[in-house]
C-alpha cells in the first residue's frame, strides 16, 4: 500500500473513531463541565446506578433487543432456508423483495410507514410495536448471514443422514442447523445490536413508557452535554463493539 492511500485511510479511521474515542475520555472526566479536564475519575459511572429513567431506558432498549432479535433470527433463518434450498419457485422473487427491502430503505421511511401501518389498525404503540418494527428492520440482516453460511454448507451430510432414514425435520435437527448455530448465533448478536443501537425508528413507533436507551440519549443531549450521558454513551459503544465482535468472530467459524 502506498504511502498517499495510507495516509487517506488514516484520515477516514480518524474521522470515524476519533469522536468516539473522545467520548470514552471525557466519560472519566472528574469534572462537571465536559469540555474541561478536571482529572480521572470513575464518579459518572457510579451516578449513572442512581439515575432511574436511563435506567429505565436501558431495561426497556434490553428487553426490545432480545425479544425481537429472537423474532428476526427465527424469520430470517427460515427465510434463507427457502431462498438457500427450494430454489426456483414462482413467489421467491417477492419473498427476496419482502426479506431485503428493509435493510436498504431509509430508516425515516421505515418507521413512518409502520407509523402509519399501527394508527391505521388502531394498534397502540408502546413496547410491542417497537419490538415488531425492530424484528422487521433486522430479518434482512440475519437471512443474510445464515444464507451466507447455508451456501458454503456440505449438502452431502444432510443427504447421508436422510439415507439413512432420517426425516426433513430430523435432518434439520440433528444435522443442518447444528451445523448452522455459530452463523444462527451470529445473526442473533447483530439482530441484538441493530435494535439496541436503533434511534430513528424506535421515534416512530414507540408510546408512553417505551422510552429506549438512544431516545432518553437523545433527549438529555437537546437539552446540554453532562458527563453522565458520556458514560452512558460508552457503555452503549462497548456494548455494541462487543457484541458486532462476537458475531463476527462466530460468522468466520466453520
Amino acid at each position: 500500500m502506498s504511502l498517499f492511500l495510507r495516509a487517506v485511510l488514516g484520515l477516514g479511521l480518524a474521522f470515524l473513531y476519533a469522536p468516539i474515542l473522545v467520548l470514552a475520555v471525557y466519560s472519566f472526566n472528574a469534572s462537571q463541565l465536559v469540555t474541561v479536564w478536571g482529572g480521572f475519575s470513575t464518579r459518572w459511572y457510579a451516578a449513572l446506578l442512581s439515575n432511574g429513567p436511563l435506567l429505565a431506558a436501558a431495561w426497556v432498549s434490553l428487553r426490545v433487543a432480545l425479544i425481537s432479535g429472537a423474532i428476526a433470527t427465527v424469520l430470517g433463518t427460515l427465510a434463507a432456508l427457502a431462498l438457500a434450498r427450494h430454489g426456483r419457485f414462482r413467489s421467491r422473487p417477492l419473498l427476496t423483495g419482502l426479506v431485503f427491502a428493509p435493510m436498504v430503505m431509509p430508516e425515516v421511511i421505515i418507521g413512518l410507514s409502520l407509523l402509519l401501518l399501527f394508527v391505521g389498525i388502531g394498534l397502540d404503540r408502546g413496547i410491542g410495536t417497537i419490538v415488531i418494527a425492530h424484528a422487521t428492520f433486522c430479518t434482512g440482516f440475519v437471512a443474510v448471514v445464515v444464507g451466507a453460511r447455508l451456501r458454503g454448507l456440505d449438502r452431502g451430510l444432510e443427504e447421508a443422514a436422510a439415507d439413512l432414514g432420517a426425516g426433513p425435520l430430523r435432518v434439520f435437527a440433528t444435522v443442518t442447523l447444528p451445523l448452522l448455530a455459530p452463523a444462527v448465533l451470529a445473526g442473533f448478536l447483530l439482530a441484538f445490536t441493530l435494535s439496541l443501537d436503533d434511534l430513528v425508528i424506535a421515534s416512530f413507533v414507540s408510546g408512553p413508557g417505551a422510552t429506549t436507551l438512544p431516545m432518553r440519549l437523545y433527549s438529555q443531549v437537546r437539552l446540554g452535554v453532562n458527563p453522565e450521558i458520556n458514560a452512558a454513551s460508552t457503555l452503549l459503544v462497548v456494548a455494541v463493539t462487543l457484541a458486532v465482535l462476537v458475531a463476527s468472530r462466530l460468522s468466520a467459524r466453520r
